[in-house]
């Protein structure tokens, strides 16, 4: 699956947190945009039509997140925005602190989420998994069979168990793998965020590219005995980093510099392997 792409504002603008966090506001991620940030944001809006001459005014005002979530038409026009560009800028604004963004736990059917993205079950193709020879005697795979089996004594199997400990077994083989490699980090419950949907994901793995980025590779979810709905939250989990990827390359890299708008994420459900 490709992609082409990152507290309340008001009474009016807040969600209400309920079980599952099931909605979060668009205001809540915009009121944290930087001017520079927010300028990126609204460029991509292309129905905005944004002229040279209109983001030069918002960037000679130093408008950010907060400020733009207040904006009206009156405010724009005093600063010498024309009428068209005013008027869309400010019916844009109300929009975003109405619009909420789905929350991962609500996402219940796969065939939902297959048609969400337009995609076909029967042309995902089967997912082969290739035998890879490990050593018995490594110390680091000794070490992740000690834990699991002391976990074991410890919490009983992970049969019909619940996610919390389905988590505490999954921690263990991940934490095994990710300390062969170099390079990489693992984020438990870290929040995920895309166009539409956001939440928290059970763990995140990331790749440290350089001092200031970082890029997700891996979603991981450990649902109980769910394996459909799994993967439909893992799915659209996936697609969110995607976005978040392609954002924030999109922030760190110049204007003029080229780079395929596409990215990929692993998706972890269980025992259940998939990409985006």
């Amino acid at each position: 699956m490709s992609s082409e792409t990152s507290t309340p504002y008001t009474p009016a603008s807040a969600s209400t947190t309920v079980a599952g966090n099931e909605s979060v506001s668009l205001a809540d991620e915009i009121k944290k945009y930087k001017a520079k940030e927010l300028i990126d944001f609204l460029r991509k809006e292309e129905d905005l039509e944004l002229s040279d001459t209109a983001i030069k005014i918002l960037e000679k005002e130093e408008v950010n997140g907060r400020d733009f979530l207040k904006i009206t038409e009156e405010k724009l026009r005093s600063v010498g925005l024309a009428l068209g560009p005013a008027t869309r800028l400010a019916d844009f604004a109300k929009e975003c602190k109405e619009k909420k963004k789905r929350a991962f736990s609500t996402y219940r059917s796969l065939k939902e989420v297959l048609a969400k993205y337009g995609i076909n079950i029967t042309s995902i193709p089967q997912f082969e998994p290739v035998p890879h020879h490990i050593d018995e005697e490594n110390p680091a795979f000794k070490f992740c069979i000690e834990d699991i089996l002391r976990r074991i004594k410890n919490m009983g199997p992970v049969v019909d168990s619940n996610e919390a400990m389905r988590c505490e077994y999954i921690s263990t083989i991940l934490h095994t793998a990710v300390s062969i490699l170099e390079g990489l980090v693992i984020l438990p419950q870290m929040e995920v965020s895309g166009d539409d949907s956001s939440g928290r994901v059970d763990y995140a793995i990331k790749r440290i590219i350089d001092n200031l980025l970082e890029e997700i590779i891996c979603i991981t979810e450990g649902k109980q005995n769910l394996p459909g709905i799994g993967v439909a939250q893992n799915l659209v989990q996936c697609k969110s980093s995607c976005e978040m990827n392609l954002d924030t390359l999109k922030k760190k890299r110049k204007a003029e510099e080229a780079f395929e708008e596409y990215e990929y994420v692993y998706g972890i459900d269980g025992l259940v392997f998939h990409s985006a």
